[in-house]
């Protein structure tokens, strides 16, 4: 009996060590989490993971792409990629407007976007490693991001920060990194793929706290 039983043990632990890491990206609407999603995706499957656009919530659904091997340095891992609608306390029509969205079509996106929050965080409970990104243009100290972090932070979730859009002239890196002391913050542009070495870096330190 004990040798079956170290037979399945053995199976188990194999199948346990090809788990691809769960690497989920998370953050307020606009602050590029697809458009780096789709870079990294890009660069590794050659294909992208979702749709990017100007007008908010374009990320309305949780989406994912499975079995992505990112080479670093030597290393190979392999990740789950998921990406997650943008995080709002309050998701109203009218922002819809602004953008030329129909009423009745803006309607329908704030549903789906309210939806995509409350899908998003259940999702938080599947993650091995949670990348937040900000944009670094905007003030970090806000609701919204104190509640992702808080969130990630109570399931002792590993987490890097991307402040993203360092490209951009009103990029605040040091403000963004003064925010949130007790974790690791790198400037990013997803636009132009700068200091993504520094995140491939970053993400395959995070892994080995899981």
């Amino acid at each position: 009996m004990s040798g079956i039983k170290s037979f399945f043990n053995g199976i188990f632990s194999i199948f346990k060590s090809k788990k691809d890491i769960k690497l989920g990206f998370y953050g307020p609407p606009n602050a590029g989490k697809t458009s780096l999603a789709n870079r990294i995706c890009k660069d590794f499957t050659g294909e992208e993971i979702g749709k990017v656009s100007k007008i908010p919530h374009e990320t309305r659904s949780v989406q994912f792409k499975e079995k992505v091997e990112i080479s670093y340095k030597g290393k190979k891992m392999v990740f789950k990629m998921i990406d997650t609608p943008g995080i709002a306390t309050k998701i109203d029509y009218e922002e819809f407007l602004k953008y030329k969205v129909k009423k009745n079509e803006a309607k329908k996106r704030a549903k789906e976007a309210t939806q995509g929050v409350i899908e998003s965080i259940k999702w938080l409970d599947d993650m091995d490693v949670v990348v937040v990104v900000l944009d670094a243009t905007e003030n970090p100290y806000n609701q919204v991001n104190i509640t992702i972090i808080g969130n990630l932070a109570a399931r002792k979730i590993p987490v890097l920060i991307v402040a993203n859009k360092i490209d951009k002239r009103k990029a605040d890196l040091k403000k963004v990194q003064a925010a949130f002391p007790e974790y690791d913050v790198i400037g990013t542009s997803a636009r132009y793929g700068k200091n993504l070495d520094k995140f491939y870096e970053s993400i395959f330190k995070l892994t080995k706290k899981i």
